[in-house]
């Protein structure tokens, strides 16, 4: 049995196979998974488990080249929105290097996730709460 870092295994394997460039969405309840990506749904109950500490999970294993986010994200659900930026901005200083933030159109967001390998469903009821993480590299 695996003992630190992200125990669930599908998840993990999921970020194992990533190559570059590779897209990996973590959401809210609510966003539409499209037909053909593979859904890995967390969702237990309202808020269970939440969006940011998914997020932290995710940033526990994966490099990462930069993450997208919808615009609407930042005025709809400020207090959210500020909050993983704070995470990101910490994940940042603790590797080194900044992790670029590209802000879309939540409707342009929703069509990108057509591209995820994988899309990670949370217990996440706060509108807009979606990010797709692009793989880096570790060298």
């Amino acid at each position: 049995m695996k003992r630190t870092g992200l125990l669930n295994s599908e998840l993990s394997y999921i970020i194992s196979k990533l190559g570059h460039f590779d897209a990996l969405t973590v959401c809210d309840a609510g966003l539409p998974i499209p037909e053909g990506v593979q859904r890995i749904d967390l969702a237990v109950s309202e808020g269970i488990p939440s969006f940011i500490d998914v997020v932290k999970a995710v940033l526990m294993e994966m490099e990462l080249e930069s993450v997208e986010l919808a615009e609407e994200f930042k005025d709809v659900s400020s207090d959210r929105h500020d909050e993983l930026i704070s995470v990101l901005e910490m994940e940042s200083a603790q590797r080194g290097k900044d992790i670029p933030v590209d802000y879309v159109r939540h409707v342009n967001f929703k069509l990108n996730t057509k591209k995820s390998v994988a899309i990670v469903r949370t217990g996440e009821f706060t509108p807009y709460a979606n990010i797709t993480f692009k793989a880096g590299v570790v060298f």
